[in-house]
């Protein structure tokens, strides 16, 4: 924007225009970051928000990239389709050259129609102003602006940077394609720079979830995108370093592309989300910036000061309408408790919300007693993490929660779930580590359980090393006293992770505190932690379908 035209804030004489320069000043900016979330894609969010290219189109609710090859036109040349987000975002700025961090999670479906099905689609970033190129973006280009023939040859004439989702094994040496579908980075080819096995499991209808972000201090380009095996949902990442200021201008545009050639595949969008972060504005040592630097200081610290009376007397007004059924202990507690060194961190509720993408239902990993369960990334720690919402039904159960969190938050072991952090502004959250393989009895009672032999003792050790420790090894004694397959987590690798406090909506507490003399005296141990850990070792040993006599891992 050009300063000089700017316009001339004329004295304040009321408090609504103080309000009126306030919420302008906060919302002057030199270049705004790009934010949105789309649940679905009805016409009027069409029509607002995104370019539909080629044969790309909406039913309504989802995006769908690709046409079913219902002409002789179609069934000869193939479907092409892209679709981008209407408004550009500032990459790099370019006085100072700094890049912005940008983050984007979507979900898709591939419906292939019968089991002859071919090619992908891309999530791509591009220069703005870019168009959908119909003749380069056929079949195994995948919509990207790269000839098929030709497609390993880098074309800076239309420059972008991609991740692809592709289902077709180009047997071509020239491609490079590992054998079987696949994600990749792309940069300016579909010769993928890396690439990771996918089981997309399409042919089944499985929806599929990615999770995409740059950081432009690392420049690192890091990719999260579910895959299934024998019927149980993962997560695989896939990092790939870039500097995306080598290949892409300083204003881009995001968006999706998909092609189809002699065979036939749908490709729904079907939900996304994409926040950018604020490019900082170029600093200048001229005379005429500094005298602005000046008065902006000036605004900026009366401004503070105002803000700073406002939130006073808010608080003060908020303390006096407070629900009297709200009982202040319980924050105190938490507070208390969790404000001293290595504790777990306090999250915000707004963070929370952002990292779930408003606690959509796509995200939701379970729903129990206690209420439900959301997958989330937090960006500032750089992975994924499970949002468990807490439901307080009495004031009781509460105080419960309060003292109980006080004692898991000093747990520390391998076999246990890393309890993260929490959030009791608004709603009580708890944040713990993601397990990317579930629970325990999601697989044991599968229809095709994955767990053989060799596996299932790993997890019965795991869970055993857990236990000791919370009976024995830590400085204090705590019983679990419930102790079942679905409060058994596991890790990528399978490892057996306990949660250490499975809330219940009785007012029974679930993690017991028990002191040294105490423990002492019960001679040869608690049993009604070590009886629900035998009966997770019959769950093994006879759960029908669950259970197979085969060894090896």
């Amino acid at each position: 924007m050009d300063h000089k035209n700017s316009p001339i804030i004329t004295p304040i004489h009321s408090p609504n225009h103080l309000l009126f320069v306030i919420v302008l000043l906060l919302l002057f900016h030199y270049a705004t970051p790009l934010t949105y979330n789309f649940s679905s894609f009805p016409n009027s969010t069409i029509n607002s928000s995104i370019s539909l290219e080629g044969d790309a189109y909406t039913d309504g609710q989802f995006i769908q990239l690709a046409k079913i090859h219902e002409t002789d036109e179609l069934r000869k040349n193939g479907s092409v389709g892209r679709v981008t987000y209407r408004e550009p975002f500032l990459l790099r700025e370019n006085a100072t050259g700094k890049l912005a961090d940008f983050t984007t999670h979507f979900t898709f479906e591939m419906d292939p129609l019968n089991n002859n099905y071919a090619d992908g689609l891309a999530f791509f970033v591009a220069p703005n102003g870019s168009l959908l190129n119909y003749t380069l973006g056929r079949g195994g280009s995948l919509g990207l602006p790269v000839e098929h023939l030709n497609s390993t040859q880098s074309r800076s004439q239309y420059p972008f940077v991609a991740v692809e989702f592709d289902i077709y094994w180009n047997a071509r040496s020239n491609i490079g394609d590992p054998e079987g579908d696949h994600v990749g980075i792309d940069i300016n080819s579909v010769k993928s720079y890396i690439t990771k096995p996918w089981n997309g499991s399409i042919l089944d209808g499985k929806q599929n979830g990615a999770w995409i972000s740059y950081n432009s201090g690392s420049k690192n380009l890091s990719v999260a995108f579910t895959s299934y095996v024998n019927g149980s949902q993962l997560t695989t990442y896939l990092d790939y370093i870039v500097n995306l200021e080598q290949y892409l201008p300083d204003w881009v545009i995001v968006g999706f592309s998909a092609a189809s050639g002699a065979r036939t595949t749908q490709f729904m969008i079907k939900s996304w989300s994409f926040n950018s972060t604020l490019v900082p504005p170029p600093r200048s040592s001229s005379g005429s910036n500094n005298i602005a630097l000046a008065v902006g200081l000036g605004l900026g610290g009366f401004i503070a000061l105002v803000s700073f009376v406002w939130c006073i007397l808010w608080k003060k007004r908020a303390r006096g309408k407070t629900n009297t059924n709200e009982d202040p202990t319980i924050h105190e507690l938490i507070d208390g408790e969790f404000g001293k060194g290595t504790s777990p961190r306090m999250f915000s509720y707004k963070e929370l919300a952002f990292a779930t993408s408003n606690f959509a239902e796509v995200e939701k990993l379970g729903e129990g007693g206690f209420g439900g369960v959301y997958r989330g990334y937090i960006k500032d720690l750089k992975s994924y993490v499970a949002v468990k919402k807490i439901s307080s039904k009495s004031k009781q159960g509460l105080k419960e929660f309060a003292s109980e969190l006080r004692i898991i938050s000093q747990l520390r072991h391998r076999n246990l779930v890393q309890l993260i952090g929490w959030c009791h502004k608004k709603k009580l959250l708890l944040v713990y580590e993601f397990m990317p393989n579930g629970s325990l009895d999601s697989h044991l009672f599968a229809e095709k359980c994955l767990l053989l032999w060799g596996l299932r003792y790993k997890i019965a050790q795991g869970l055993a090393s857990g236990l000791l420790y919370l009976h024995q090894e830590w400085e204090q004694c705590v019983l679990h006293r419930d102790i079942k397959s679905s409060n058994v987590m596991l890790d990528s690798n399978f490892n057996a992770k306990l949660v250490p406090l499975p809330i219940l909506p009785s007012n029974m507490p679930v993690a017991t505190y028990l002191a040294p003399p105490v423990v002492l005296s019960m001679l040869s141990g608690d049993t009604s932690t070590t009886t629900s850990y035998e009966k997770g070792q019959t769950s093994h040993r006879s759960s029908g379908s669950a259970f197979s006599y085969r060894t090896g891992s």
